[in-house]
């Protein structure tokens, strides 16, 4: 099992369309070879900021070898939807967690 987790900074003033874009998004990727689920979270932050919301989204894959096969296959195609509808409005970042035990 491998989690790859999605942060995303949303600018308050998009956050209602960015929210409402989202379960599509996250069901067309869970649709692609070897991802068995995904839960999204807001990300509280103390002092909270005024001008983003702060989400994250945990995908558990199957294996390593379909993560390799989303980030050859599917990656630049599924963050392009993203960057096409919100611009720099949305930052991302991404990690790979392995469980460690």
């Amino acid at each position: 099992m491998v989690l790859y987790e999605v942060t995303v900074r949303v600018e308050r003033e998009i956050a209602e369309d960015y929210l409402a874009w989202l379960p599509g998004h996250v069901e067309r990727i869970l649709a692609l070879p070897g991802f068995d689920a995904a839960e999204v979270f807001e990300v509280v932050e103390t002092p909270p900021d005024a001008r983003h919301l702060l989400l994250c989204a945990h995908y558990r894959l199957r294996d390593g070898a379909a993560l390799e096969a989303y980030l050859q296959g599917h990656a630049a195609r599924m963050r392009a939807e993203s960057a096409e509808r919100f611009g720099d409005r949305v930052r991302a970042s991404r990690r790979v967690l392995r469980p460690a035990c």
